[in-house]
């Protein structure tokens, strides 16, 4: 059910917002070249590897693709960009994701390969199920970016502080995970955005 959910999600998402889709592509390119997408190499299922897309918000840095991570680093968002991640527009591409099967709409925000290696016992179980576009610890840090920026060691801030705490939201959401509580998560999601 979930699978058939999240096809249909998919296909229905791309389609209502492929004008927005098309505008936010044509602004990209306009105002800061190519490329249009973000790839970036995460973790889904099984620890299997994939690409994910997003539209780019950031100037290119070819270290990005493999997993670089610049956490409270936004010194290159574009003036586009800003837009995109404070609307959560960026994130559209990801239905594709999800209609390749790498991704659900709802389940644990994928990550870069470095910070599954911290707390490995824990990411073992969080990884038993598809990644999500989106999720409760998506909600409740909304404004991680804002955090990161004001903390004096963004790292160790996202190691010790932050991703503990999204840990813990994950594996509750596998242990109690079900349709209808997909369908709130998307509801309250949808209600963070337009706040």
């Amino acid at each position: 059910m979930k699978r058939i959910f999240d096809l249909l999600s998919a296909l229905t998402g791309l389609l209502l917002t492929f004008p927005i889709l098309l505008v936010i592509s044509l602004i990209i390119v306009l105002s800061d070249g190519w490329p249009i997408f973000f790839k970036q190499q995460r973790v889904g299922k099984g620890n299997k590897l994939f690409m994910l897309y997003k539209f780019r918000s950031m100037t290119v840095l070819k270290s990005a693709e493999k997993g670089s991570f610049d956490a409270g680093n936004s010194s290159r968002v574009t003036s586009i960009g800003r837009i995109l991640r404070k609307t959560k527009l960026d994130e559209l591409p990801q239905l594709i994701n999800v209609l390749k099967g790498d991704m659900s709409v709802v389940g644990p925000r994928p990550e870069v390969e470095k910070w599954t290696q911290v707390y490995p016992e824990r990411w073992a179980k969080i990884l038993s199920v598809r990644p999500g576009i989106t999720d409760n610890a998506s909600i409740k840090f909304r404004d991680e970016e804002a955090i990161l920026n004001q903390a004096v060691d963004p790292i160790a801030c996202y190691r010790n502080e932050i991703l503990p705490v999204k840990l813990g939201i994950y594996e509750e959401y596998v242990d109690s995970r079900s349709f209808w509580g997909d369908v709130k998560i998307v509801i309250s999601t949808i209600l963070a955005v337009v706040k």
